[in-house]
């Protein structure tokens, strides 16, 4: 969805057709791999997705491509926050009363994610580091049906992305304890941030950047990041990613560079302090 609000103003910036392909599984990894091997001349770049690109190498040593080494950071584009949301009937009404309620029923809670090595995946795996407490894992083959048993009251506590959440905590049917992201997201200021609402340094969003195969000559890269970054400066650009629960971000290549260096290594430590990992 993002990509589909960007492509239209590097297309006009470049004066040429941009093609936005959708190509979905594996967390992001089947793109990521398609891209690695692209010729890199300028004609294909990729919004990646934290999933792919920091998240994945944690938890798979056998991926098909290297981020460090594969690819060319071009900027950042957005960040989505993740939420912490709990079945309206929970006693636990914030998350010091959830970590509480999780110390005296040690394994006894269930916390879902909406995939199995993607980002709500280990941002329940950071929640749980932080917080000291043992919380089972329960993935689910997307959000949709996460959430529809949350609301059933199968689990007591999911991490989702937020576009999926927001009408349901609206309606009451789900409540929000945290969002994941180091500030409160403009479009539901009265949420906390997890760091606010009881555990301290905790930072976990869904963020979007633009990425091109190594190689890809620098003009070619400096040229992309200047249209990318100015499209996200427009008033229009930035309502309609906070439409989809996204915040516009932009930077150079070698902040973007450094966001992704940053990341590998913390939930490189996040799996190797739980212990999770792909079956």
């Amino acid at each position: 969805l993002l990509a589909r609000i960007v492509a239209p103003g590097v297309a006009d910036r470049l004066k040429r057709s941009v093609v936005v392909e959708n190509r979905a599984g594996a967390n992001g990894e089947i793109a990521a791999a398609s891209v690695a091997k692209a010729q890199p001349d300028g004609s294909v770049f990729m919004l990646a997705s934290n999933g792919s690109t920091t998240v994945a190498p944690a938890l798979n040593p056998n991926l098909s491509y290297d981020v460090r080494i594969d690819f060319a950071a071009v900027a950042p584009v957005g960040i989505n926050p993740m939420l912490a949301v709990v079945r309206p009937d929970l006693p636990a009404k914030n998350v010091t009363e959830l970590l509480a309620m999780a110390r005296e029923r040690p394994g006894k809670l269930n916390g879902a994610s909406a995939g199995a090595g993607g980002a709500t995946h280990l941002a329940l795996e950071l929640f749980k580091s932080l917080g000291r407490v043992d919380i089972v894992h329960v993935p689910y083959k997307g959000g949709g049906p996460m959430l529809i048993d949350l609301m059933g009251g199968q689990i007591q506590v999911a991490f989702d992305n937020l576009p999926s959440s927001i009408n349901h905590i609206r309606a009451g049917k789900i409540r929000a304890l945290a969002v994941t992201t180091a500030k409160r997201w403009p479009g539901a200021p009265d949420i906390p941030t997890m760091a606010e609402a009881g555990v301290p340094g905790y930072e976990s969003g869904a963020w979007f950047g633009m990425l091109a195969p190594a190689n890809t000559p620098r003009p070619i890269v400096d040229m992309l990041q200047k249209h990318v970054t100015a499209i996200l400066k427009l008033p229009e650009v930035e309502k309609m990613f906070l439409e989809q629960g996204a915040e516009p971000v932009g930077g150079t290549p070698e902040q973007f560079a450094q966001v992704i260096a940053s990341e590998m290594q913390k939930w490189a430590k996040v799996a190797a302090a739980t212990g999770v990992k792909l079956d």
